[in-house]
């Protein structure tokens, strides 16, 4: 028995729409454990093809999928920690934010950090989705700010 016990897990409901061109074979986005963080997203290449992605390129993935992300909540788009060690692939953008009045399709931008190129798939998870909640700011320009241990000590100022 875990230390926590059993913890329910919290769902909030995304409606997912697949675009005209999707392949409808294409699995949804699915949490691969019942721990998963993430959902697992997969490539959907027009025409069912591949897409090769250079060696220190980048390239649009295409996913085939559109959602309407409830107000107070964004997408997070994260790398798959497998194919960022076993292949060297990044997201550009990492984590990459969809906010919740885009409406268009889900793209995910890969960049190939390895000295090989590497082949998309079409099907294959490519990425992870992360839905989070979001608090916007209230900016107010103000003469001065409160002080602190730190102070304006930038990077590295608080050691190696």
């Amino acid at each position: 028995m875990s230390l926590f016990g059993k913890v329910k897990m919290h769902h909030i409901p995304l409606p997912l729409m697949r675009t005209a061109q999707a392949d409808p074979a294409i699995p949804l986005p699915r949490y691969e454990t019942v721990g998963a963080a993430g959902a697992d997203i997969c490539a959907n290449l027009p025409d069912r093809a591949t897409m090769v992605v250079d060696a220190g390129a980048r390239a649009l993935v295409p996913t085939g999928l559109a959602m309407a992300i409830p107000q107070g909540y964004e997408v997070q788009v994260r790398p798959r920690s497998g194919l960022a060690l076993k292949h060297g692939i990044a997201l550009v953008n990492s984590p990459g934010t969809i906010d919740s009045d885009y409406r268009g399709e889900v793209g995910v931008i890969v960049l190939n950090t390895s000295d090989t190129p590497f082949e998309v798939t079409h099907g294959m998870r490519i990425a992870q989705l992360v839905l989070a909640p979001v608090v916007q700011a209230g900016f107010a320009e103000v003469d001065s700010l409160d002080d602190t241990a730190r102070g304006a000590g930038g990077f590295g100022s608080t050691g190696a």
